[in-house]
């Protein structure tokens, strides 16, 4: 399983009144964590927008663990929990300085038409993202083939 890391540091403007990361820019700091996952991968989400293809989120879960707060350095790591061709799952956890777990979370995507919002497969549109992906994923057969 390939994982990426991305390192923040949390900003004033990210917390609430109680000087604690407010909940919704986790969401922010996952989409961070997978489009740095996919360049890790050698891809770039831009061109895949280009062709006219999107990858909307269809589900997220997120659980707090720990608060973070403002001045905190945190890292983010991401990887691919699932992937089927046409859906992807991906899997994040965000650690806090001292390296204590605050946040695990996933987000589910489909790729779709931008006009149409009809879904298209990875595996046909992108043979390399596809073969990378399927690699690169959590308890991928073809892992030990990296």
């Amino acid at each position: 399983m390939f994982v990426s890391e991305t390192n923040l540091e949390v900003r004033y403007a990210e917390t609430d009144q109680m000087g604690i990361v407010y909940h919704a820019n986790y969401l922010v700091w996952m989409e961070i964590g997978r489009t740095k996952l996919i360049e890790d991968l050698g891809f770039r989400y831009t061109e895949m927008e280009e062709d006219g293809i999107l990858a909307p989120v269809v589900d997220i879960q997120v659980s707090y663990h720990k608060p973070v707060k403002y001045g905190q350095p945190v890292k983010i790591r991401t990887w691919i929990e699932e992937y089927n061709g046409l859906r992807t799952t991906y899997g994040y956890e965000i650690y806090t300085n001292d390296r204590d777990l605050a946040v695990t979370g996933f987000s589910k995507h489909v790729c779709v038409k931008k006009e149409s919002f009809k879904p298209v497969s990875l595996r046909k549109l992108y043979p390399d993202w596809h073969t990378t992906y399927l690699k690169a994923k959590k308890d991928s057969e073809l892992e030990g083939n990296q």
